[in-house]
């Protein structure tokens, strides 16, 4: 494995760890709270907005207006059975969810919780790390690579890793905030 790739694999787990982020409420209407849903549509499990236009209205409220109304029963028990924690409320053509303002134990479980992801994100670039230090070992063993070089590729990789753990931390440390901001 190669630093390039190495690399990339890194900002590919940022990009993830991100993604996870997005996830958690913060008090605010966003879309990509919706993103891990999967609705049950005619058998197959779907993402919710393969199904469905998800807007924001205001501040705290989500719409979802599914392409095929009769999906809208799937998709508000898709919600209901969801670890979003917000109730459904169907009109018929609409699902509206209104998001309430968090309680301080809520930002503290929300807190926890993208710890939780920075966590992950941190193990998933400390195991890239592993991976690309068993190919330099590995290249010097069978002599493909100076012992030299395979000391200059790990000094590397260690500030690559420290580089991108950094970059978690920091996005961790910007969720954190945006949740504890009331």
């Amino acid at each position: 494995m190669k630093l390039a790739e190495a690399q990339s694999t890194m900002k590919k787990s940022i990009e993830a760890t991100q993604r996870s982020f997005n996830t958690i409420r913060t008090g605010r209407a966003n879309a990509s709270l919706l993103d891990k849903i999967m609705v049950e549509y005619y058998g197959v499990d779907t993402a919710l907005k393969s199904l469905a236009t998800i807007s924001t209205p205001d501040a705290s409220t989500l719409t979802i207006q599914p392409y095929d109304k009769s999906s809208l029963g799937s998709i508000e028990k898709a919600i209901s059975m969801s670890d979003v924690g917000l109730t459904p409320n169907n009109d018929g053509s609409i699902i509206r969810l209104n998001i309430p303002p968090l309680t301080a134990e809520r930002r503290k479980e929300f807190v926890k919780l993208a710890s939780k992801y920075a966590e992950e994100g941190r193990v998933a670039i400390r195991n890239i790390r592993r991976d690309a230090l068993d190919t330099i070992r590995k290249q010097e063993k069978n002599a493909e690579i100076s012992e030299d070089e395979s000391r200059d590729l790990q000094d590397q990789l260690q500030k690559l890793t420290n580089k991108y753990t950094t970059k978690i931390d920091a996005l961790f440390g910007e969720k954190e905030k945006e949740i504890t901001t009331v």
